[in-house]
């Protein structure tokens, strides 16, 4: 009897052993479950943003202008404006513009109705009366000094609409001024971080992150053709005097600076 009881416990023990050790991890899991968590990072920083600006002579012009015109049938419309148009080019042409310098920017044709008021009804109608066609044409030259006579030219072979007149930036001088600026941009914001960090006992010890605003070209300067001007240019006792201006070209650069006391 006393056998059958000692066996019983010693069967126990062996079981309760077993169950405790499948309870404790081994390998990869028993050393992820014992790794602490790491502390945050404790490193200061200061973010600051820097600038620089400059100003800059254009070196291209931008000059959109062309030919509107309305007729009975839509046929008509566009052979009348391709006709009109063939002389302006060939105006501009002889001014000094090549092919090459222009391009379509806008071709539009749409019919175009006249309301009316029925005697029996009263009831307001529309009935179609023609066809408007506007074809616009878009001059890009690094010739600046070209602009009067671009404009006089287009005037006098036939163009009745000349929508805007601008300087600004080629691709290739907007990057070469944009790259210019970077170094000038940080070095703003490293004098400005400098310039906090003193009164409070800390200096700039590392760079964390640097971020370049995106260059795009500065918005071209307008240079509003009138129709005075346009009048005059037509009946030939004026001629369009257009002048330039500077461009302005900003550049931002944000820089996170890691700090340290002194």
């Amino acid at each position: 009897m006393n056998k059958t009881i000692t066996i019983a416990a010693a069967t126990g023990i062996v079981l309760a052993l077993a169950f405790s050790l499948g309870a404790i991890p081994s390998g990869i899991d028993a050393q992820a479950q014992t790794e602490t968590t790491p502390f945050p990072s404790r490193e200061k920083t200061l973010s600051v943003s820097g600038t620089a600006t400059t100003k800059v002579d254009p070196d291209l012009l931008v000059v959109q202008f062309g030919v509107e015109v309305q007729e009975k049938t839509a046929k008509e419309a566009l052979d009348s404006n391709k006709q009109k148009m063939t002389a302006v080019v060939d105006a501009i042409k002889a001014a000094g513009i090549s092919q090459d310098e222009i391009s379509t920017s806008q071709l539009t044709i749409y019919p175009v109705y006249e309301s009316y008021q029925e005697k029996e009804t009263g009831i307001y109608k529309q009935r179609l009366i023609g066809y408007s066609v506007t074809n616009i044409i878009r001059v890009e030259t690094s010739n600046l000094g070209l602009a009067s006579a671009i404009i006089d030219g287009a005037v006098d072979g036939g163009a009745n609409r000349v929508d805007s007149v601008s300087f600004t930036l080629s691709p290739k001088k907007q990057t070469e001024v944009s790259d210019n600026l970077l170094a000038e941009a940080i070095e703003n914001a490293k004098t400005k971080a400098q310039k906090a960090l003193t009164p409070l006992d800390y200096q700039i010890i590392g760079v964390k992150h640097v971020s370049l605003s995106e260059f795009g070209i500065p918005p071209p300067v307008p240079v509003y053709y009138g129709a005075y001007a346009e009048k005059a240019a037509m009946d030939g006792s004026y001629s369009t005097p257009i002048f330039s201006s500077d461009q302005q070209v900003t550049t931002t650069a944000s820089v996170v600076f890691i700090i340290g006391s002194q």
